[in-house]
């Protein structure tokens, strides 16, 4: 049998993200294993996406209030 084309520490956090055994991630299909890394990695990059996009977002409007509150003055 190949070896898997993840590291050790990936495949403890796939284990974990799909609520398997390591065990049975070790006789996974390959197919299968890449399909839920990718998705594992989609559900991690849409956490940090969401949180940074709210500051970015009320940053211009904070902006916005004080070129309104200067130039009233």
């Amino acid at each position: 049998m190949p070896r898997l084309p993840i590291s050790a520490e990936t495949a403890v956090k796939l284990a974990a993200f799909m609520n398997v055994p390591l065990e049975h991630l070790m006789h996974m299909p390959q197919h299968v294993m890449l399909q839920k890394l990718a998705e594992m990695a989609m559900a991690e990059g849409a956490k940090p996406e969401a949180k940074t996009a709210d500051p970015a977002k009320e940053a211009p409007k904070e902006q916005e209030s004080s070129k309104d509150g200067s130039g009233n003055a």
